[in-house]
């Protein structure tokens, strides 16, 4: 559990920091940002947000509050608190055109910076845990890497980071529909921004 916490936030730290990250769309608080490597692309959208880097922190790390402003959780139950830091979450999605109801069991690991200037994570990824097995209702899916990294600017405002590194298996859904899945990430961020301040 310990290194499946620590390799987790390690993921999404190394996923932000890597080079050729390019910026494809820019509105007044929303940057979207896409990175392809391989057989994976990933996203980063990142928003200006008029709240203490802290409480967008709390805000973000309770994944039971994320139905109020992300229309792809339908559900979210806490399965288990593994710690203060790490909670087992079960998640419900719609179903994309064509495809069922799809479910998510992830690990959601929350850190606070240890120096000054790093940033709060939030990291995300699927686990396995035999006491929720996948569901003939279901389509089971998997979070690879993904979260928030929220950096402070002033005592009142931050910038918000949420990173996605999608698979080669969710791609044929995105390429045939990237214009308005990046109008989605759009008004995702645009509730997002709304729920936070």
């Amino acid at each position: 559990q310990a290194y499946l916490s620590y390799s987790n936030v390690a993921a999404l730290t190394h996923l932000a920091a890597k080079p050729g990250w390019e910026i494809t769309r820019t509105l007044d608080d929303i940057k979207i940002w896409t990175h392809e490597e391989g057989d994976a692309l990933s996203f980063k959208v990142e928003m200006q947000v008029k709240i203490p880097s802290h409480l967008a922190f709390s805000l973000l790390s309770d994944f039971t509050l994320r139905q109020q402003w992300d229309k792809h959780f339908l559900t979210c139950e806490v399965l288990q608190a593994v710690s203060e830091e790490e909670k087992i979450y079960y998640v419900t999605s719609p179903p994309t055109r064509g495809h069922k109801f799809r479910d998510f069991v992830i690990l959601v690991s929350q850190r606070q910076p240890c120096k000054p200037r790093e940033p709060y994570t939030v990291a995300v990824r699927s686990v396995t845990l035999s006491a929720v097995p996948p569901s003939p209702e279901f389509s089971r899916s998997e979070v690879l890497c993904a979260g928030f990294q929220i950096h402070s600017g002033t005592s009142s405002s931050c910038t918000v980071c949420y990173f996605n590194q999608v698979t080669s298996g969710v791609m044929p859904y995105l390429a045939a529909d990237l214009a308005s899945s990046s109008k989605s990430i759009e008004d995702t961020a645009l509730e997002c921004i709304k729920f936070l301040e």
